[in-house]
């Protein structure tokens, strides 16, 4: 028997104006993040996301009429969407420039375990703009996390990754997590048989993009002043229920 994969969520922007309200939200605020970033995320403001032209543009500004002087926007699909398992993929072309910290990620939509990173996170594509080119795919868990050194992760080279669209994309089974670029596999996380310390992603997650400001990885060379405003442009998002053929 052939099986077929089924797309079952998806936002092709293909309007104008605001993010679809159906199937985004916002996260508001600058506490910081839990990385010391510098942004303002606002909500419902053109200026820092919206639909044209076929495309999500989600833009960081500089702005000193806020205390740390940046305003970025953070959409999740959290309470509209969240899937256990799939092949989600995104078309993007990403920001550039000293203090960009561009993400297309994944959380668990419930607390099941605690605090963070109990429940697990997906980062299916994060650039810092100090190491142009270099794209990440990181997961991690309560055994596995950047705090402890001890995260699971891989890189690739995409030059052209702010002049060019490339697809970001994970294969999510109960087996392992895969990362790729333009089809390209360039990571993998294996189920370890382990609890959930070890493998969480046995529940919902949520997508999450963004472009945060400075930080503790992102601002590791400062952050340039002279490079605002700056864009992550995305073409489509792409859910299906397995990684196409």
């Amino acid at each position: 028997m052939t099986f077929s994969q089924k797309l079952i969520w998806s936002d092709e922007f293909d309007y104008s104006g605001l993010p679809d309200s159906t199937k985004w939200t916002y996260d508001v605020g600058d506490h910081g993040w839990g990385n010391q970033e510098l942004q303002y995320y606002r909500e419902q403001e053109l200026r820092n996301a919206r639909v044209e032209n076929g495309h999500l543009i989600i833009e960081a500004h500089a702005d000193s009429e806020f205390p740390k002087g940046y305003t970025s926007a953070r959409l999740l699909t959290r309470g509209k969407a969240s899937w256990e398992y799939g092949y989600i993929e995104v078309r993007a072309k990403l920001p550039a420039g000293t203090g960009t910290w561009p993400a297309i990620w994944m959380l668990a939509e419930e607390n099941r375990h605690g605090g963070w990173p109990k429940n697990g996170e997906i980062d299916i594509m994060e650039h810092v703009g100090y190491d142009p080119g270099v794209v990440h795919g990181t997961v991690h868990t309560e055994a596995f996390n950047h705090v402890k050194g001890t995260q699971k992760g891989g890189q690739i080279q995409i030059d052209d990754f702010d002049k060019a669209f490339h697809t970001y994309a994970i294969n999510w089974t109960e087996k392992v997590v895969e990362f790729f670029v333009d089809g390209e596999k360039y990571f993998e996380f294996d189920n370890t048989g382990g609890d959930y310390s070890e493998w969480p992603f046995n529940q919902p997650f949520h997508l999450i993009l963004n472009i945060a400001v400075g930080g503790t990885w992102g601002g590791r060379e400062g952050v340039d002043p002279s490079i605002w405003p700056q864009k992550m442009v995305v073409d489509y998002v792409r859910v299906y229920d397995a990684k196409p053929n």
